[in-house]
């Protein structure tokens, strides 16, 4: 490797601290908010590393494996040993039938109104009511189950006079259930950063992935920018939701292999802007 080399790479594994570095930040500030101590987030990127070197070296030589492994990252070949015999730390799980059914009624257009906000809905009956929307996620699970599930989860709320049901929640956070929404955030960062890792190793058009800045804003107006973002999702879900499960469907009939997943998300950030000087250094 000549110098110039030597430089470009050099600049460019500085430039890659920088970004771990102000990614790693969100995740520090949570580890201390739970007592996680460093110890403990050492040993998950070293499994990270072992991990990410094994997928490289997929195909290689079974014998050298360890060996190859060691040169990557770093690690000795009895450390890369020990951390192959550890289970890899699992997910708590995210996905639910009451969280599939509140994606369909925000998502399909005969359960949200003209301003693609979810509509209260008979208990029984045809679609669109709570018994039809049960049936279209699961035979598993009996709408009265599911409906006794959903109002102790606080998404809705059963009218009995009119026996209609109502969502109070079009956006389900499981703020009662702490396994659960850390699992959210490891999902949904976890696939978006995948995205991004997959865009920048490769020509950056592997997966869609985008982000708009505005800056110089009021409060009030960021206010205002925030009801214009939900406004957005509804009207992503209500669009891409029918249209997904078409595409589904038509797999389906096809007799297609149905072995592919795909999250799309929406976020947004807002906060003071750094300083002059802060954005000089």
């Amino acid at each position: 490797m000549n110098k110039t080399t030597s430089d470009a790479l050099q600049t460019e594994q500085q430039a890659l601290l920088a970004a771990i570095g102000h990614l790693l930040k969100p995740f520090a500030t949570l580890c201390l908010a739970k007592g996680v101590p460093i110890q403990a987030i050492e040993e998950l990127v070293r499994h990270a590393y072992v991990e990410a070197a094994k997928q490289a070296c997929e195909g290689d030589n079974p014998e050298r494996l360890t060996s190859r492994i060691s040169t990557m990252t770093g690690l000795t070949r009895r450390e890369v040993g020990r951390i192959q015999q550890i289970p890899t730390p699992q997910l708590p799980a995210t996905r639910s039938v009451a969280t599939d059914l509140l994606t369909h009624w925000t998502s399909q257009a005969a359960y949200v109104d003209k301003a693609k906000k979810p509509l209260g809905i008979p208990r029984q009956g045809p679609t669109p009511s709570f018994e039809a929307l049960a049936a279209s996620v699961t035979k598993d699970v009996h709408a009265r189950s599911l409906l006794a599930e959903m109002v102790r989860l606080n998404l809705v709320i059963h009218h009995k006079a009119t026996d209609m049901v109502e969502l109070l929640e079009d956006i389900f956070v499981p703020n009662d259930n702490w396994p659960q929404m850390i699992g959210f955030l490891g999902t949904n960062v976890g696939d978006h950063l995948e995205a991004a890792v997959t865009n920048v190793l490769g020509d950056g058009h592997q997966h869609f992935e985008q982000a708009l800045l505005a800056d110089e804003l009021s409060s009030e107006s960021v206010n205002e920018a925030k009801a214009l973002i939900s406004a957005q999702w509804r009207s992503l879900m209500t669009t891409l939701g029918p249209q997904l499960q078409a595409l589904m469907d038509a797999d389906q009939a096809a007799q297609r292999p149905q072995d592919q997943t795909i999250r799309i998300g929406l976020y947004s950030l807002s906060k003071p802007m750094p300083s002059t000087e802060d954005s000089s250094k």
